[in-house]
């Protein structure tokens, strides 16, 4: 029986999705449940598993074509004697009737997709060609020239050899190559276009003791891994901190709708991560009910998952503020975008020894400069000025987000 493998509903929001990877070929036997293909959505990477035990026939779309929900992207052909469930439980497919096209549910990837470099969060290497070895050669696709043969005959023989493998011209020293943008970072393109035009966006800086808290992290480091299982991290102090001065000056935790301004009096802080397809911003429910332990565990498990393109769409939908730790990668200064519809966003930056002034004397601190990024359409300069010399106290004094003052 001919099978149609259609793009099922993913998400209330998705109506397309890019061909990331055919994970089989034609011609090439299936199992129940075995992913055949990846696809991509603006948000997450998904595995479209077989409804049936079969064999590959037509491949309809290519890596890379973009396709509507409910397009048939490939067909399958059922085999006669069913191969075994790739799932060791029990099958979860349709039962089988006289209908011929059959509706299949996507499943979230169990390990990092092939087809997505891991190699780190925000910049990372371009995959090398299969067969090109840690030098960019391989002997079985570029042949050793053999004694007694020209230059130029060698410099053919690498030539046609990358023809072969449809890359392009080793040899030209000016190479370009069209790389499809990925949904995901089509989506964040509008999104970053669309927070320039549509909101007022002011930046405020200011800087950081971190003496305090490195010297407490230091003290506790070992009784809260032994106790919690995790280390004691920056990000959780400073979601707390962010949950106080959000309470401090709530305008930065709500949102404009129409002529309305939105106030929302729960916490959904949004974690700008970085995945193996992008920057990706998990939210964190309700954090102003999450221990120093948990908010830690939570940020770890999201950092994990998004290497490995786990994340749901759930937990990169909503949010009312977001905390971006440019600092991880170097970053010395920057004036990050807001996520709309949210009206702030807290970017973090590297500790650095610096000089400073205390008590009329100079001495060397490990000194953060932190930016707050906000919409000036209902935020004032007095309130964001405000909440992050707010953050500044928690942060230089953390016995304050305890005692919530």
């Amino acid at each position: 029986m001919r099978i149609e493998l259609r793009i099922p509903p993913i998400g209330e929001s998705i109506t397309e999705v890019q061909i990331s990877e055919w994970r089989k070929s034609p011609g090439e036997a299936v199992r129940q449940d075995e992913p055949i293909v990846t696809l991509e959505t603006e948000k997450v990477s998904l595995d479209l598993p077989a409804p049936r035990s079969g064999v590959v026939g037509t491949i309809l779309k290519k890596k890379g074509d973009t396709v509507a929900v409910g397009e048939v992207i490939a067909y399958l052909e059922e085999a006669e004697t069913q191969l075994p469930s790739s799932t060791s439980g029990p099958s979860t497919s349709p039962t089988a009737s006289s209908q011929s096209v059959l509706q299949v549910d996507l499943a979230p990837p169990s390990s990092p997709t092939a087809h997505e470099p891991v190699a780190g969060q925000i910049g990372v290497a371009a995959p090398r060609p299969a067969g090109v070895g840690a030098q960019g050669f391989n002997d079985d696709l570029f042949p050793t020239p053999q004694p007694g043969s020209s230059g130029a005959e060698s410099v053919h023989m690498v030539e046609t050899a990358a023809k072969a493998m449809g890359g392009p011209r080793l040899m030209d020293p000016r190479q370009e190559e069209a790389v499809p943008m990925s949904l995901l970072r089509r989506r964040v393109a509008e999104r970053l276009v669309q927070a320039q035009q549509t909101a007022a966006l002011l930046t405020t800086f200011n800087e950081i003791d971190m003496t305090a808290l490195t010297a407490l992290r230091q003290v506790h480091q070992e009784a809260f891994q032994q106790r919690y299982h995790i280390k004691l991290g920056l990000m959780s102090f400073f979601v707390r901190a962010v949950i106080e001065a959000l309470k401090l000056v709530p305008e930065l935790n709500a949102e404009i709708r129409g002529t309305d301004m939105i106030h929302r009096y729960y916490y959904d802080i949004g974690i700008a991560v970085g995945s193996g397809r992008g920057l990706v911003v998990p939210v964190l429910r309700n954090a102003e009910h999450l221990s120093f332990a948990e908010i830690e565990a939570a940020i770890a498990d999201f950092a994990q998952r998004g290497q490995s393109n786990r994340l749901t769409l759930e937990e990169l939908q909503g949010g009312t503020f977001t905390i971006s730790n440019g600092g991880v990668y170097g970053s010395l200064l920057s004036t990050p975008i807001i996520n709309p519809p949210q009206s702030g966003i807290l970017g973090l930056h590297v500790i650095q020894d610096r000089p400073v002034a205390r008590e009329g004397q100079i001495v060397i601190r490990p000194m953060m400069y932190v930016a707050l990024t906000y919409d000036h359409r209902i935020v004032d300069g007095r309130e964001a000025v405000t909440f992050l010399k707010h953050i500044k106290g928690c942060i230089e004094e953390p016995a304050r987000i305890l005692l919530e003052i």
